[in-house]
């Protein structure tokens, strides 16, 4: 017979609802099994569904699974940022404890929870990131794809647990304006084994400091509304490629053109080199799933 699981269903990084990224948490995951997980990821049909379970390592305060309609990811920022808000609300954490740690496919990743409730804003350490050049002809097909040359410095593949390609456009206006050809997308992130097309620009608008958006075709997500590992790659590309004009800390803007308005707030620290990224949450629907 099926048993009754808690479930909710969030808003991450805005604070009102239908802005943000919607995220699916099945609170009591424990027992489910792996062709369940993809089911029932496949059949929310959102971005990313994730699965609450106890955690394996005594140093963790819960374990999560991530999955997208089409694979199980090790790391990813939003499903991360929005697990840890569903465990606080749930109880299965301390409300009044700042400092968590997720276990998660790509390790034990610490968590700092600043406020409380419609206060309260979760930061996420992501793992450490890879960065990789890439071939002339990647180069040159994505330019073909984003409607512009581009140049060596201006694309990497990041491996920050999922793998991005992550392109500077430079300008806002550009990344806001952009009709990428999909299935040009999709072919690439097959091949290189991305799980999308990351793009960035410089915002003069005062609420961010970088407009972002974020195309997952591969995986039946043409564009996805606010994405955390995104902007954790960003960080790290841009600070791979050395001075930038954003300096260590910065507010991301993403989802504009999708009819939402994210916010993601990202942190380098210059002692470790250590990526946070972080936002709010807000909930939309609490229940209870019969699996």
């Amino acid at each position: 017979m099926p048993s009754k699981r808690r479930f909710m269903q969030l808003d991450v990084f805005s604070r009102q609802p239908l802005k943000g990224n919607p995220l699916a948490v099945v609170i009591d995951g424990d027992g489910l099994d792996d062709d369940t997980m993809r089911a029932f990821a496949r059949w929310t049909h959102l971005s990313e569904t994730t699965f609450l379970l106890p955690p394996t390592s005594p140093e963790a305060d819960y374990r999560v699974r991530i999955f997208t309609p089409r694979q199980e990811l090790p790391f990813a920022g939003h499903p991360s940022v929005g697990s840890a808000y569903a465990a606080i609300e749930a109880g299965l954490v301390p409300r009044t404890k700042h400092a968590l740690i997720q276990e998660c496919a790509a390790g034990l990743l610490p968590i700092r929870v600043d406020g409380d409730g419609v206060e309260r804003s979760i930061h996420v350490q992501a793992p450490p990131a890879r960065v990789h050049r890439v071939d002339e002809e990647l180069r040159r097909i994505l330019g073909d794809a984003l409607q512009g040359a581009l140049e060596d410095g201006q694309l990497r593949l990041v491996d920050i647990g999922p793998h991005w390609l992550i392109c500077d456009l430079r300008d806002a206006s550009r990344v806001r304006g952009l009709v990428p050809d999909l299935s040009s997308v999709a072919a690439l992130c097959r091949k290189y084994r991305a799980i999308g097309v990351s793009v960035f620009g410089s915002e003069r608008a005062q609420d961010a400091a970088m407009a972002v958006r974020a195309f997952c075709p591969a995986d039946d997500i043409p564009e996805d509304p606010v994405t955390g590992s995104a902007n954790a790659a960003i960080m790290a590309f841009l600070t791979d490629r050395g001075a930038h004009p954003y300096g260590s800390r910065y507010r991301a803007s993403q989802g504009r053109e999708m009819n939402r308005d994210g916010y993601v707030d990202v942190a380098r620290d210059p002692a470790s080199g250590a990526i946070t990224i972080g936002g709010d949450c807000v909930a939309t629907i609490r229940g209870e799933l019969e699996l």
